[in-house]
């Protein structure tokens, strides 16, 4: 494996302890093992056919857990193809696991736009992603629904925070108004200055809710710079 001590140092620095930087580089070695007994392409060169090959072997239940280290090392080593399916193949077998999380249930959200929604079958925040991807996207669905413009960007950003995982009705919202409203924002951040500055941000705005704890911090950055971009912001 190609600067694995490199990648271990780079995820120490991300804050993971020494257990998960072994599972995570446990990951990548599986996939190296892999390609040897199939006779493929090392890691390096190995590319989407290979990387579709393996998770055809996994088992469904571990593909979720298999793809989070791959994203990490070919993201850390420049091959962003490889990460970003990684990637996508993680996002869509967590979305197939995970309970679909209606609008309404989002603090903040004006109901009356939410029922709008839900009129023309916009419900959950897959809903939302799938149908408010592009700002052409964003616009018709403004025009179809009867909902302001910018509250369908508000409704698409919430929803997009609610891939880091944990992050539901209260952390979305607090994320998005102390400026962290999108998952690529999270991922140059330290975790224990980014919690600093929402501690302090809390404190100073007095918002309803605390700061997320130092490991909720560290797992919202780590998913962020796993996740592969389905949202165009531009």
């Amino acid at each position: 494996m190609k600067e694995e001590m490199a990648f271990r140092q780079s995820l120490k620095r991300a804050g993971k302890k020494e257990h998960v930087v072994d599972g995570l580089i446990g990951q990548v070695q599986a996939f190296e093992a892999y390609l040897s007994d199939a006779g493929a392409a090392g890691l390096e060169a190995a590319g989407e056919r290979e990387l579709q090959g393996y998770v055809a072997t996994l088992n469904p239940k571990a593909i979720k857990g298999r793809m989070r280290g791959l994203a990490l090392y070919y993201g850390f080593m420049g091959n962003e193809s490889l990460a970003r399916l990684a990637g996508e193949i993680r996002e869509e077998r967590v979305a197939k696991t995970r309970k679909a999380f209606r609008l309404r249930e989002f603090r903040g959200v004006d109901l009356d736009d939410v029922a709008r929604l839900e009129a023309v079958g916009i419900v959950t925040v897959e809903d939302m992603l799938g149908a408010g991807k592009t700002r052409e996207a964003r616009h018709q669905l403004s025009e179809r629904a009867g909902v302001p413009l910018p509250v369908i960007l508000e409704l698409v950003k919430l929803s997009d925070l609610s891939r880091l995982g944990a992050v539901k009705s209260v952390r979305a919202r607090l994320y998005y108004d102390a400026g962290l409203d999108t998952p690529d924002k999270f991922t140059a951040w330290e975790p224990g200055v980014l919690r600093q500055y929402l501690v302090e941000w809390v404190e100073r705005t007095g918002f309803d809710g605390i700061a997320p704890l130092p490991k909720e911090i560290r797992n919202a950055i780590a998913t962020a710079q796993s996740l592969p971009k389905i949202v165009a912001y531009d």
